[in-house]
């Protein structure tokens, strides 16, 4: 018998319910971004510290200029760009800090917001990335789980909209990690092995979500799981191979030993976190098959 075709397993008036629904809650999470934006000016740590973004800004810059201090606290007197009164610390893989050093081109808070607004450009390609995803499950399924990614919630302490206004006003990278996580595990489910693993590398710049995503990457990567765990592993190695510099590594590793282990789960990690447990259930059956199926090969073969 005959597959159908993504275009053929839903009508036209779902497809176009879909796109209502994602129209709606882009246009809801732009009043979100714009209620942020008067934040971005304001500083944090009781008015002692920039923004979340000033980490990303630095640690840029001290990769490419100064990467035996990409760990340290607070200013360092090494000619980097200044930031009032002093940048957060750096908590994440130097992956990432690869991909953000077109920024650098600009001056702190054009770079700060010119990244808040690439990350909003990037919400309608999440919610077609999900649709890619879960083509072959109900409407009514993919629309729950494209609101719960895309949808500001409300978290006692944070207010009625905290996902998304601390990611915006924060200048945080989740939405950003949360667009990696999925177009890696896209690219696996059309066959694209190889580049399903680097993109994964580069989205698990936090370590935590690369193993809640890691159950995801193999089910999507199912038909080439050897090809995309070896391409992950070599984009891990090389996109953060400056940790061999003996100062860099004991930096990162001081880090993640004093406060690395112990970060909070602030409001905007639960965007990562929401899209990766959704997409966990609704797949469940099918990754819990796949590795029972793992798990007997290797029993044969042993």
């Amino acid at each position: 018998m005959q597959h159908k075709s993504s275009h053929q397993i839903h009508s036209l008036t779902e497809k176009s319910l879909f796109a209502l629904a994602i129209a709606i809650l882009i246009i809801f999470n732009s009043y979100v971004f714009l209620s942020a934006y008067p934040e971005t000016f304001r500083l944090d740590g009781g008015g002692t510290l920039a923004k979340d973004f000033s980490a990303y800004y630095i640690g840029a810059w001290r990769l490419w200029h100064d990467p035996s201090n990409l760990y340290t606290r607070g200013i360092v007197n090494n000619g980097e760009y200044f930031v009032f009164p002093q940048p957060q610390a750096y908590k994440y893989l130097p992956s990432f800090l690869l991909l953000l050093s077109p920024f650098q081109l600009l001056s702190y808070h054009q770079a700060f917001i010119a990244f808040d607004v690439f990350q909003f450009a990037l919400l309608p390609l999440i919610a077609l990335l999900l649709y890619r995803l879960l083509y072959r499950k109900n409407m009514s399924v993919i629309l729950t789980v494209a609101s719960i990614v895309l949808l500001p919630f409300p978290l006692p302490h944070w207010g009625p909209v905290a996902t998304y206004f601390w990611q915006w006003a924060e200048g945080q990278a989740k939405v950003f990690e949360t667009f990696l996580f999925l177009l890696s595990f896209y690219l696996g489910s059309k066959g694209k092995h190889y580049l399903s693993g680097i993109v994964f590398a580069f989205s698990a710049f936090d370590p935590r979500f690369g193993l809640l995503g890691l159950p995801l990457f193999l089910f999507y990567n199912k038909g080439g799981i050897i090809s995309s765990i070896k391409s992950a592993f070599v984009g891990l190695i090389l996109s953060n191979i400056v940790l061999v510099y003996p100062a860099t590594g004991i930096g990162f590793l001081n880090m993640v030993l004093s406060v690395g282990l112990t970060t909070t789960l602030y409001a905007y990690a639960y965007i990562p976190l929401l899209t990766l447990t959704s997409l966990i259930l609704v797949n469940g059956k099918e990754i819990v098959s796949m590795f029972s199926v793992i798990f007997k090969r290797r029993q044969r073969l042993n």
